[in-house]
């Protein structure tokens, strides 16, 4: 797997959808590649923080301020 892949396959993953030999596949590259398994812990917590601020009016201290306004705009927009 390569790491433009990895980022095909991450949603998939993060929603527990790939198969299992695909899910095997995906772990053992994100093991192999700490690069991309940054990327996939930062992009959980990016969704964690997301899904935060769309729940509740009050954001977390430790959200970078430019996600809660990329956030509070894409509201406005919809």
């Amino acid at each position: 797997m390569t790491c433009r892949e990895f980022v095909d396959f991450l949603m998939a993953y993060l929603d527990e959808e790939l198969a299992r030999d695909s899910r095997q596949v995906f772990e053992g590259h994100m093991q192999a590649c700490p690069s991309c398994k940054d990327y996939l812990e930062t992009y959980a917590e990016t969704i964690r923080l997301g899904k935060l601020a769309c729940d509740s009016e009050d954001v977390p201290p430790d959200a970078p301020e430019e996600l809660v306004a990329a956030i509070l705009a894409a509201r406005a927009a919809s």
